[in-house]
């Protein structure tokens, strides 16, 4: 018990280049090594690279294995293949990532490998998935319930709507927001000024609402452009539509994978506009207050919950308009909502995340659970509105320009 292997199963991998699972897994990884744990990870493959991937990173084991490149059937079919890794390099503890997962539980459970699954947030509502996709989603997380020893939410928000719909007792375990102050120099090439812009990152699906933000920044009278890091693998026709909706003050980076240059946009914008809504606790969001970003964010619990009376909060582009105008004609509050954000941040600490993964991997390896777990059987919850859907993918022209002494007239005035 002192030293335990734990595999991390269900994410891309890492090092962490996607998302938030990627993120958590080396974070919580990393440490757990450095603990002297043996963690293994499974990574997905990348066609077309010709290097060989790392056996190791920050002390982790990596195993990399293959995945169907359909959206419907990546993640699935990289998880059967690592469990099937996995039944026969069996370690002491599973921690599995994503309800989605859920159908595969059945196979360590039977190897009686006890596992733990982070469910992630409502994937349900997300607008990118079909009516079949949509009811797979649903239907998993009520399989989790039923087949994970133990469940783990990252957010309040997210617990309340397992304890609501399940009668199902979950572990909170957030993120963690790393405290930084990376500087300003490499802002230079971009172009870019610090407290001279404002920042969107996210990947580009509509419940992320980047066409929100572009919608209204364009509509709005700001001065300063707006700079939008992201993309997405599956998202053509959104990211067209986010495109046409944007205006010459606009700057559309794509990925940026230099975590420095990354961190500087954070540090030094504006206002950081935050979209997210339905997939709890966002790294994303937790890294622009720990660098001291003022934040702008989509007005759900998950974001009211990180951000609390450190932000501001928006529903339409009416909201952003209005918003994105106030803050530049407010620098004051830029840099008291900024300190306040940095307060924030320090309740959300990796090293606290870590630890309680390793407590929770120890009652796993310990069998200290319930070992009667809930049925499963989905009660009504305040979360079965419908759906968020596409806004109507039709070219959208862009607003006349507004010459940049006039923006920054309004705003004076």
């Amino acid at each position: 018990m002192d030293r335990l292997s734990i595999a991390m199963v269900g994410t891309r991998g890492v090092p962490a280049r996607y998302g938030g699972f990627e993120t958590a897994v080396e974070e919580i990884g990393r440490r757990l090594a450095d603990a002297g744990h043996r963690v293994v990870v499974y990574c997905r493959t990348v066609p077309g690279t010709v290097e060989e991937p790392p056996a190791t990173h920050l002390g982790m084991e990596l195993v990399h294995l293959p995945a169907t490149r359909r959206r419907s059937l990546e993640t699935l079919s990289h998880t059967a293949l690592s469990f099937g890794h996995l039944l026969t390099h069996r370690t002491d503890v599973a921690m599995v990532f994503n309800a989605a997962n859920a159908p595969l539980l059945p196979a360590l459970r039977a190897a009686r490998i006890p596992v733990a699954t982070h469910v992630d947030g409502l994937e349900w509502k997300r607008a990118k998935w079909g009516g079949t996709g949509r009811r797979y989603y649903r239907a998993a997380e009520a399989l989790a319930v039923r087949w994970s020893d133990v469940l783990i939410a990252d957010a309040q928000g997210i617990a309340d709507y397992y304890r609501d719909a399940f009668a199902a007792p979950t572990t909170l375990l957030t993120y963690g927001a790393p405290l930084i102050r990376p500087g300003t120099d490499r802002l230079a090439e971009l172009g870019l000024e610090p407290r001279g812009y404002h920042l969107v990152v996210a990947r580009f699906e509509p419940e992320n609402h980047v066409d929100v933000i572009v919608e209204g920044y364009a509509a709005s009278t700001a001065a300063q452009p707006l700079v939008v890091v992201g993309s997405a693998p599956y998202a053509d026709e959104y990211t067209a539509r986010v495109h046409a909706l944007a205006d010459d003050r606009v700057r559309f980076l794509g990925g940026v994978w230099d975590q420095e240059l990354l961190d500087q946009l954070y540090a030094n914008c504006t206002t950081y506009l935050h979209g997210h809504s339905v997939g709890g606790t966002n790294p994303s969001l937790l890294r622009a207050i720990g660098a001291g970003a003022a934040v702008t964010a989509f007005d759900v619990d998950f974001n009211r919950e990180v951000v609390a009376d450190a932000g501001r909060f928006f529903r339409t582009p009416a909201d952003v308009a209005r918003e994105v105008a106030a803050v530049e004609a407010d620098p004051d509050w830029v840099t008291r909502a900024g300190a306040r954000a940095r307060e924030r941040a320090g309740g959300y600490d990796w090293d606290a995340v870590a630890a309680g993964y390793e407590e929770l991997a120890r009652v796993l390896a310990g069998r200290r659970f319930a070992p009667r777990r809930p049925s499963g059987r989905r009660r009504p919850t305040a979360a079965d509105g419908p759906p968020l859907a596409p806004r109507p993918a039709v070219p959208v022209p862009a607003p006349a320009a507004v010459p940049a002494e006039e923006r920054l007239r309004a705003v004076q005035q």
